[in-house]
């Protein structure tokens, strides 16, 4: 029987005439995902949803559709889906990372534009039949220096448009190489010097914990007077608010936002002030973008129910069915291992070493690449998959270097990930038991024993007395509890390492009592996905 796809949101009849022609049934019906009641009744009929951002496939959805095996979301954005349920389910989410991204780029090249000229408040003046051609003085893009938060995909096409501006382009994103900057043409900075070199700023980040209120009230006024800003990214990322009595001051000449903190955005503090062009969500709005994410999306789940090839996953790699009955703990440990780097590295990172020992030495090392890698890259970039994080990693001049070898200890296997940054190296190694749970075996050359939990707290000290106590009493006097707690140390007397698995993460007063005592050198609270 061939498979059957529901496309339940509004799609490029391309998209619907590929499925067509690989010999898949579809039905095609773009207003069904308005109609939650109608949809659980005949999603139990497909073997695929092809969706955008209209159907919200819930986990009540999920479990109506028991024939279900694959959504595709044609775009980027997936939050609606609910996708731990989907994976918890055995269906695969799937979605089209890189369809938009010329489109999005040009809208940020528009907005600029809009905004050095008034473009907006001087057709509307014309329209007006005012004629008032002293009122609206701009600037000259030429010559200028536009400062670019964010060199990856969208941002690189930035820059390189930038260029043919004639525009001196600086930029600052912490996975920047100097090898990759200069192959982009940039200067690589530090964000206070961007702040303050900058006649023009572009924001291309995620929405991190990191990257909110990158552009804060404080990082606003270390801006160069004059300066003008542009994101079409996510909002979130500058304080509206703050830009908003900068603008009134005259700090800041003039805003262009495609993307708002609240939306659909109805207020905000920036509408109404001179000189700011907003639009609503536009960046992937063209005819080319949308025709892009559908084709993929379609060939993507086609490929899929047909040959089980799988690309762009957002929670499964690229193996096979047989593989994943015993690589799926393997997969998650080079996750975790991956994480762990990433959340403990700051600066840019110029290579990614990865040794396979032993048993899994001989698995499927192109999937357990992307796991670590994934794992590594989703502290700055929650957006990224398996799939797509290895291009992010090209993206930014990162080397990734695979060692395989005999069992050589006393596991049957381990992978260790050391990750390589001009200050420093950071490896970290870990192992799957025969329980099927992943440990973290070796941290700094460390041997250590550690369970795996969502909230952990990582500590480094002068192996001397009382580390311990100290370590419990503090956890104790603020109701944290330790589920389970690992030390390590590398000799009497030298470097100590300790790593907490706790019920819920460490607030930031806990930290600050932990740093107070003296006693520690380094404590830095650590996050898994352990579902």
């Amino acid at each position: 029987m061939a498979p059957r796809v529901l496309v339940s949101d509004k799609l490029s009849e391309t998209a619907v005439q590929i499925f067509r022609d690989r010999g898949i049934e579809v039905d095609y019906m773009p207003d069904l995902g308005k109609d939650k009641d109608r949809l659980l009744e005949v999603i139990g009929d497909y073997d695929g949803l092809a969706i955008r951002s209209a159907t919200k496939v819930t986990e009540k959805l999920l479990e109506r559709a028991g024939r279900l095996k694959v959504v595709g979301r044609a775009g980027i954005g997936v939050d609606n889906v609910d996708v731990p349920a989907a994976s918890r389910r055995g269906v695969i989410v799937m979605n089209t990372p890189f369809g938009n991204a010329v489109t999005t780029a040009e809208h940020a090249i528009a907005m600029m534009f809009a905004v050095a000229r008034q473009l907006p408040e001087a057709s509307l003046s014309t329209h007006q039949g005012k004629w008032e051609k002293n009122r609206f003085m701009g600037v000259e893009l030429f010559n200028k220096t536009l400062g670019v938060i964010g060199a990856g995909n969208i941002g690189s096409i930035v820059i390189d448009r930038a260029h043919g501006l004639k525009m001196k382009v600086i930029a600052h994103d912490p996975f920047l190489t100097d090898e990759r900057a200069a192959a982009l043409g940039v200067t690589k900075v530090e964000l206070d010097e961007l702040l303050a070199r900058s006649d023009f700023i572009t924001l291309h980040v995620p929405l991190t914990d990191k990257t909110r209120n990158i552009l804060s009230a404080e990082a606003i006024a270390r801006t160069k007077k004059g300066v003008r800003i542009i994101n079409c990214a996510r909002g979130g990322l500058v304080d509206e608010a703050a830009l908003a009595e900068a603008l009134k001051s005259g700090h800041v000449a003039g805003a262009a936002f495609d993307v708002f903190e609240k939306e659909p955005a109805t207020d905000s503090p920036l509408f109404g002030l001179p000189n700011v062009v907003v639009t609503p969500h536009l960046g992937a709005s063209t005819t080319e973008a949308q025709e892009n994410v559908a084709i993929q999306v379609a060939e993507q789940m086609s490929d899929y129910l047909l040959t089980g090839a799988v690309q762009n996953a957002l929670n499964m790699p690229s193996v096979t069915a047989e593989e994943a009955a015993v690589m799926g703990p393997w997969l998650k440990l080079a996750q975790h291992l991956g994480a762990f780097a990433g959340q403990m590295t700051d600066e840019p990172i110029q290579a990614i070493n990865i040794l396979y020992d032993g048993a899994v030495a001989k698995m499927n090392l192109e999937a357990l690449n992307c796991a670590a890698i994934a794992g590594i890259m989703k502290s700055v970039n929650p957006d990224v998959n398996m799939v797509s994080a290895p291009v992010v990693a090209r993206e930014r001049g990162i080397r990734i270097s695979t060692t395989t070898q005999e069992k050589s200890g006393v596991f049957d296997g381990y992978i260790k990930l050391t990750v390589v940054t001009h200050l420093r190296e950071r490896s970290i190694a870990g192992t799957v038991f025969s329980d099927g749970k992943p440990r973290f075996i070796q941290i700094k050359g460390i041997n250590i024993d550690a369970e795996i939990g969502a909230h952990m707290l990582y500590t480094t000290n002068e192996d001397v007395p009382g580390i311990i106590g100290t370590l419990g009493q503090t956890m104790g006097e603020n109701g944290v509890n330790i589920a389970n707690f690992t030390l390590g140390r590398a000799a009497q007397g030298g470097d100590a390492i300790a790593l907490l698995y706790l019920d819920a993460p460490p607030s930031q007063k806990v930290l600050d009592a932990l740093i107070a005592t003296g006693k520690f050198s380094q404590v830095k609270p650590l996050s898994f996905d352990v579902a």
